[in-house]
């Protein structure tokens, strides 16, 4: 195969193993007692120590120039806990309220507001595609919340709330690296940011557990640690290596192979993995409504990315 062939195939196996984790984290739900924050801590913390193993043996010098600059590591603070810590966090606690399918199609609306702040910035008007993509995307988000009975909601108001807080905080995470990016590459700051992310999980972890135990249970935010058979850990690994690590890793370097129109583009595998694996593997039940809301999804993806750049 050419190269560009194995960069998007790379991309396409990346963005498709995002939707396996949120079909993971939906049979983790089903099957046990586990808390969101205690699987954001553990992919995020899993695939951070992965990236730095990774970039130790093959970025070394990048990494300690870019650690040793004190604006650099602000700024990287910044991404890894308003970003990725938060992204995740609010992406897992959708799935709990829907499902994986729902969820990522919700956190896909990043890309209708990475285009409306492009927009505000660039201080230009949105185009007749731009627009189309608009109306594609809030149609998509209302089949999928009404399933197709525009008089009632049939998904958890919070479920609708936290899949759109994971979409604003995707679009942050997409936007305020740039760049972070352009200076050290995605591979050092999105592994740093991956790892500085699990840290700032389990510091709120434990500061929930704290603040329980001083307050005698007044603060209603006790934490223990879930009872996971064999399954349950598979699970949860698989979450972190392929889900996480796995899927940041191949997507990242099919990107630079393939280019980051394409790339984009490619990325509109995530929602439809998603839906599939939990159709397939799940047994969740998806309507008329789901699947064109789907399709209007895709469609709204492949519109923004594919759009001329400004």
């Amino acid at each position: 195969m050419s190269a560009k062939t194995i960069g998007i195939v790379t991309a396409i196996v990346g963005a498709s193993l995002w939707g396996f984790s949120g079909a993971c984290m939906q049979y983790l739900y089903a099957h046990y007692e586990i808390e969101p924050l205690f699987i954001t801590g553990v992919r995020t913390l899993g695939a951070g120590v992965l990236f730095l193993v990774l970039l130790l043996g093959t970025k070394r010098e990048q990494l300690a120039s870019m650690l040793s600059e004190r604006d650099s590591r602000i700024q990287l603070v910044i991404f890894g806990s308003f970003g990725l810590f938060l992204c995740q966090a609010a992406y897992v606690v959708s799935v709990g309220f829907t499902n994986a399918g729902t969820a990522t199609v919700l956190q896909a609306l990043n890309m209708v507001i990475v285009l409306a702040v492009t927009c505000a910035q660039l201080r230009r008007r949105p185009g007749g595609l731009e627009l189309l993509s608009v109306g594609l995307a809030f149609a998509a988000v209302l089949l999928i919340a009404t399933k197709g009975d525009l008089g009632t909601l049939n998904i958890p108001v919070e479920g609708l709330i936290w899949g759109l807080a994971s979409a604003v905080t995707a679009a942050f995470y997409i936007m305020y690296p740039k760049c972070l990016f352009e200076k050290w590459g995605s591979l050092p700051v999105t592994g740093i940011g991956m790892l500085i992310g699990g840290i700032t999980a389990w510091l709120l972890i434990a500061l929930c557990a704290l603040l329980d135990a001083l307050s005698g249970g007044l603060f209603g935010m006790p934490f223990t640690v879930p009872a996971l058979d064999e399954n349950g850990i598979a699970v949860l690994a698989a979450i972190a290596v392929f889900g996480t690590f796995g899927a940041f890793g191949l997507y990242l370097h099919g990107v630079s192979i393939a280019g980051s129109v394409a790339g984009s583009l490619l990325g509109a595998m995530e929602p439809v993995s998603a839906t599939l694996f939990s159709a397939l593997w799940l047994g969740t039940l998806f309507n008329w409504a789901d699947w064109l809301g789907l399709v209007f999804m895709v469609v709204t993806i492949v519109i923004i990315s594919t759009r001329k750049q400004t």
